[in-house]
């Protein structure tokens, strides 16, 4: 089969460094240009010819449901598998094998819920077919990869070893590292122990290598994105509206801002970067902002200043603050004349006086 009909979403992660985002909100619905990050995975998979996806789910995992429902609102029929203790990577992908109809040698998709990309779904099912690959794997190519584990390829593309997060410069033999997608042979995912927890990253694929499976690497160097902290959220975000992440899912025409129904800016106050105004937020006359994103029925007083930040639901920015680089958790308020920046996070429904922090001009 040169088609994948079938893909399985790994949405299970407690989102520790999103934090505060990610206290109410499962790191896949926290809302990217407009609508749950997961949205744009699901209508990207669809639009690759995906038709039947399992969401295997752990923290939060009640709000899914109610949420996408079975899927046919995206065309697409959407199963959920709930963890009750944390499997891992590898034990998820084996804790929902049983809701797979796909034959012993069909491709099936598995994705991780944090990754934004613009890879090419059908291309990377086209090289696991004509490869006659076990797994295939992504692979996109990064300036710095000690964060990451490598993947290094023959000249065929054939995988030769894993390298977990490598420190020393002889070490880092390639720059080419898992980006977080593959197809697995549906028999391969038997494989996988049950009921335990299981990495796939060092010990499914390592031990396949071992045994002389065929695992076949892709580098595709489109668009890539782990939006695992805040910074990298926002600008994912932001990269979906101005176009430069690829997504049939964003909510309106891309461009420097996307505001949405019910939300009310003021004549003067000046959104660009991608920035998303969501539902019921309200945007104070003079008010600058650049690149963030403003969550449902948050307000921003006259006169505030945002840039590559995220304020959450239902916050209060109080006129003239300034925000560079910082997270507002939901329903925190931010007093008039501050000056928050530098990755600085306010938790959720914190309340910050007026003024209280202020950078000296001459920092």
């Amino acid at each position: 089969m040169t088609e994948a009909k079938e893909a399985i979403l790994l949405v299970g992660g407690k989102g520790t460094r999103l934090r505060p985002l990610t206290v109410h909100t499962p790191k896949p619905m926290v809302p990217a240009a407009g609508v749950p990050f997961l949205t744009h995975q699901l209508a990207r998979a669809r639009a690759a010819g995906v038709e039947h996806i399992v969401l295997a789910t752990s923290y939060l995992a009640e709000v899914f449901e109610p949420y996408f429902g079975d899927g046919s609102s995206l065309g697409l029929h959407i199963e959920y598998v709930t963890e009750h203790e944390p499997l891992g990577t590898g034990g998820a992908i084996r804790n929902v094998a049983s809701r797979l109809t796909a034959g012993p040698d069909d491709p099936v998709l598995i994705f991780n819920g944090d990754i934004l990309t613009g890879l090419d779904i059908r291309a990377l099912v086209a090289s696991h077919a004509e490869s006659g690959a076990d797994v295939s794997l992504h692979l996109t190519r990064v300036e710095d990869p000690r964060a990451f584990g490598l993947v290094p390829t023959d000249d065929s593309g054939r995988v030769t070893a894993f390298l977990e997060k490598p420190q020393t410069p002889e070490e880092i033999v390639t720059d080419q590292i898992n980006a977080g997608a593959y197809i697995f042979r549906r028999s391969v995912i038997d494989t996988i122990p049950a009921g335990r927890p299981v990495s796939v990253e060092r010990e499914t694929f390592p031990g396949l290598l071992a045994a002389g499976a065929h695992l076949q690497g892709m580098v595709d160097s489109t668009y890539w994105l782990d939006l695992g902290t805040p910074q990298a959220f926002v600008r994912g975000s932001a990269d979906l509206v101005l176009g430069r992440a690829p997504s049939p899912a964003v909510p309106g025409r891309c461009g420097e801002r996307l505001v949405l129904p019910t939300a009310s800016v003021s004549d003067d106050a000046k959104i660009s970067g991608g920035t998303v105004v969501a539902e019921g937020a309200l945007i104070g006359e003079g008010a600058r902002i650049d690149g963030s994103v403003i969550l449902a029925g948050a307000v921003v007083e006259p006169a505030a200043v945002i840039k590559d930040s995220l304020v959450g639901a239902g916050a209060r920015i109080g006129s003239r603050t300034v925000l560079t680089g910082a997270v507002i958790g939901d329903g925190a308020r931010v007093g008039a004349d501050n000056e928050l920046r530098d990755g600085i996070r306010v938790w959720c429904g914190a309340v910050l006086p007026d003024a209280a922090v202020r950078f000296s001009s001459d920092e």
